[in-house]
């Protein structure tokens, strides 16, 4: 009989690369947050900026990511230097963070956010790679749990750092965004110094052309397998900003609204990792059941408990499916892909996830209008369902370890 090691026992095993990489992650989570979470705020109310404007910035920023990491991971493939392409994209994030207090026009700003996520766009595949290739395959799970974990304590530090020091600076922008610089370029620095990057094993090479036909085909049924399944369970849910929406909607104050954020990622940084755990010795298929049946459920509460209670148990549930799905995600794309193919497989899945989530937020949005927030969480509580129908039909086979 499998026992399942305590997640301590794990935790101690993980190599001190993975756990830089977390670091590096949390480090420019931390920056970038305390910058994004008052961006908005600052364009409309200081930069005199219109609301179109505002998600023209924040459209373009997030298409630009997920359309340039499938060229990073391909490149890092054929490289065959990974570190050097996170380095860049840690780099650029880092050295846009001074031209957001320095930004005279919303042109500068546009310009800095649009580079920043080509850093972001470039780092994300390579990293990733960089963490299958560190981690063994026994602890997979666990170490982009940890990853996981540590980039989700960012999201939700960034936000509070604003928050306190928005109130201590008596609402002064430019110098919130002037202390964001500060762990920015410290997280480019972990990525430097403490990050090193394995030498490829004996007769694997540099792959010409990585977006070829013969290189797809070469990425395999279970891989394309996870790739549908990681599409099918995105439709299923949709951006986190319904989630405030559904806050304000119920009679939250504006104040407390970041808090809703917060709470979500704080479930979710603690579930990641006793998840990643888990998937290494159970069936990783019943842990995404599992993850879908958590996200039915916070659909669920945020369509028919119109109340703060509904929002509370529904902002939990969604952070604990995060928690479940979203570093086993990243642990199956590593297991299903061939080491030489790892940065393109990475690419792929979050590009054709990233546009997943796009359509269904469009699709949710479209609902919220026609229907109310009801029609929108009921809406999404179906398509978990549906997904959910489909993943346990599935006769086949979405990890290498099960297919061996």
């Amino acid at each position: 009989m499998t026992t399942i090691p305590k997640p301590g026992y794990a935790l101690a095993q993980i190599p001190r690369g993975v756990w830089a990489l977390g670091f590096v992650s949390m480090l420019m989570d931390i920056s970038s947050e305390m910058i994004h979470a008052l961006l908005p705020v600052y364009l409309v109310t200081v930069m005199g900026s219109s609301m179109v404007t505002v998600g023209f910035i924040e459209g373009i920023a997030e298409a630009t990511a997920s359309i340039t990491k499938i060229f990073s991971g391909a490149l890092s493939d054929r490289l065959g230097k990974r570190k050097l392409l996170a380095v860049a994209g840690y780099g650029l994030a880092a050295f846009t963070k001074p031209v957001f207090p320095l930004a005279p026009t919303v042109g500068w700003l546009v310009a800095a956010r649009f580079v920043d996520r080509i850093g972001k766009g470039i780092r994300g595949a390579p990293r990733d790679a960089l963490v299958s290739d560190i981690s063994p395959p026994h602890l997979r799970g666990a170490s982009f749990g940890l990853r996981q974990s540590l980039d989700t304590v960012g999201a939700f530090v960034g936000p509070l750092l604003a928050i306190g020091l928005m109130w201590w600076t008596a609402d002064n922008f430019r110098a919130v965004f002037w202390i964001a610089v500060v762990p920015g370029f410290l997280s480019l620095a972990v990525m430097l110094l403490a990050v090193e990057e394995p030498p490829r094993p004996d007769g694997i090479h540099g792959i010409d052309n990585p977006l070829s036909l013969e290189a797809i085909k070469r990425l395999g049924q279970v891989y394309w397998r996870v790739v549908m399944i990681g599409v099918v369970f995105t439709l299923a849910r949709f951006s986190e900003a319904f989630l405030i929406l559904r806050a304000q909607n119920v009679g939250l104050g504006v104040m407390w609204v970041p808090a809703v954020l917060v709470g979500m990622n704080v479930v979710y940084a603690l579930s990641a990792y006793p998840a990643g755990v888990l998937s290494d010795r159970l069936d990783r298929k019943g842990l995404l059941a599992a993850g879908l049946v958590m996200l039915a459920g916070a659909d669920l509460a945020l369509a028919a408990m119109p109340n703060l209670t509904g929002v509370a148990l529904g902002v939990a549930l969604w952070g604990l499916h995060m928690g479940f799905t979203q570093g086993l995600f990243a642990a199956l794309v590593a297991d299903a892909s061939p080491p030489d193919l790892r940065g393109t497989a990475f690419g792929f899945f979050n590009l054709l996830t990233g546009i997943a989530m796009l359509a269904a937020s469009v699709v949710a949005g479209a609902l919220w209008d026609g229907y109310g927030p009801a029609g929108t969480f009921f809406a999404g509580l179906t398509f978990a369902l549906a997904a959910l129908l489909g993943l346990l039909a599935m006769r086949g086979k979405i990890s290498m370890a099960e297919a061996a």
